[in-house]
This record gives C-alpha cells, sequence and structure tokens, in this order.
C-alpha cells in the first residue's frame, strides 16, 4: 500500500470545490481511495462560525462554570453553546465535553476546532460527513475520475490511550466495514465476532502522512490497497440500544 499527500492545496474558503482542487494536483486511478480532512471539507461547505453567533442559555453558563472551577481557568459559556447546538446527546458536561454529533460521532466538543481557522473563532464538522464524500466522489468521476472511494477525516482521542489518531466520519464508495465472520482462521477455526472497520485504519494510515499543526496536509490518495473479497457494512458507529459504555456515562456523575 503506498500513501501519497495531494500537495499544494490552498486555503479552502466557502463555495470551493474540493473534487476540483484535488484532480488538479494528483493523479487518481480506479480503486485508489482519496482521505480528505474534515477541516477543509467544513470550510469548503462554509461551516465556520463565530462565537458571538451562539446566545448563552442557562445550561451552557452552568457547563462553563463548573469547567471553569474545576479547570482554574475562565471558560466561555459560548463555547459551551455552540457543543451543544451540534450535539445530539452530552454524554459528559464536566471535566471536559464529550458529545454525541447530529451524525453519530461521539467525540470532544462536538469536534468543534480552534485551529487554523481563519478570520473566525470556531469549524463545525460537517452537517453530514457521508454526503460530503458522496460529492466529492461524483465530482472526481465528473472529471474523469471513477471508481475512487472518498473518506472524510477527523483526528480523535479513544479511552483508555493517551494520544489522537485519525478515524472516520464520514465515507462513499466502499463499506465501512470487512466483515470477517463466518471466515476460518489458520487453524480453520470460524471468526464469531471479527469485523474490520476499515475506514478507520485507511484514515489513521492517511494521518500517518497529512501531519499535524501548521504542517498538514489534509488529502492523501491510498494506491495499492484492496478491500478483499469479504462482505461488507456500513454499520461505524454502535447503535444506542447495544452501546454499554454510553449507558454506563448516562449513569456517571464527575466527583472531583
Amino acid at each position: 500500500m503506498e500513501l501519497e499527500p495531494v500537495t499544494g492545496l490552498p486555503e479552502v474558503r466557502p463555495g470551493d470545490d474540493i473534487a476540483e482542487l484535488v484532480a488538479e494536483r494528483v493523479d487518481l486511478e480506479p480503486g485508489d481511495v482519496l482521505t480528505v480532512a474534515s477541516t477543509i471539507v467544513s470550510k469548503a461547505e462554509g461551516r465556520l462560525a463565530d462565537l458571538e453567533d451562539y446566545p448563552v442559555s442557562g445550561r451552557a453558563q452552568e457547563i462553563a462554570d463548573r469547567i471553569e472551577e474545576i479547570a482554574g481557568e475562565e471558560k466561555d459559556p459560548r463555547f459551551a453553546q455552540a457543543v451543544l447546538d451540534e450535539s445530539a446527546e452530552l454524554l459528559i458536561d464536566v471535566p471536559f465535553l464529550l458529545a454525541e454529533t447530529r451524525f453519530g460521532h461521539i467525540c470532544p466538543n462536538a469536534g468543534i476546532d480552534r485551529s487554523n481557522v481563519p478570520d473566525h473563532d470556531i469549524l463545525l464538522l460537517p452537517r453530514k460527513p457521508s454526503e460530503s464524500a458522496e460529492r466529492i466522489c461524483a465530482g472526481l468521476e465528473e472529471r474523469g475520475y471513477e471508481d475512487v472511494p472518498v473518506i472524510v477525516t477527523d483526528t480523535c482521542g479513544r479511552p483508555f490511550r493517551h494520544g489522537q489518531t485519525g478515524v472516520a466520519i464520514g465515507w462513499a464508495g466502499m463499506p465501512a466495514s470487512r466483515d470477517w465472520r463466518g471466515e476460518a482462521d489458520r487453524d480453520g477455526h470460524e471468526l464469531g465476532v471479527t469485523v474490520q472497520s476499515v475506514v478507520d485504519e485507511l484514515a489513521a494510515a492517511a494521518n500517518l502522512v497529512t501531519g499535524e499543526g501548521a504542517g498538514g496536509v489534509p488529502a492523501v490518495a491510498v494506491r495499492d490497497w484492496e478491500f478483499g473479497d469479504h462482505d461488507g457494512s456500513d454499520e461505524l458507529f454502535r447503535a444506542v440500544e447495544n452501546d454499554l459504555v454510553r449507558e454506563a456515562l448516562r449513569d456517571w456523575e464527575f466527583d472531583g
């Protein structure tokens, strides 16, 4: 497998066509996978905002006050309000905000970013990242690049581990997972539970070459990778009714 960063992309502005920007800078082949950072997808879709646009509710003020008391530093209740507005559910509200976005992804601060946002205060995640991926796929096809799946990525921490890794928040043109259930291991034992999240693994691989901070490259072409002869699934975000961790968090209270 090869990973080729798509270099030379300009600062993306609202209304920019990501498929066009990418197609001008890399030659894609059928079977390649294009990973695109959610940052430039959000910018192209105009998901930039200023904190003054968020009237503070009583709950947002309470959240900011509680976190400020624990952290010992001032917290802006308008940011808490932005997180609330972007969330389907707030799973933790102290000592930090852990939210489920309206498209099902669970992450701190509903994925709202304050880095690399010129001329605005914050950058929101795309409203529906898989639909964003579909539009980029369609744009690539219009420019002669057919059968190129697209994954919209973000950087996220994980429970029980230090550090962040790339994850998929939207995808199109390929299944989210390889389903190994029913297949055999080397000893002939049938696999009963293994479902491999390939969109997350490709997002993490791409993140190795995209980088972070000021030197980041927001798109990567993945070459010579094959899904293989496996069943596929588009299930990525765990359903509420069988999410034991979410159930436990709903009953958890911070004591500190």
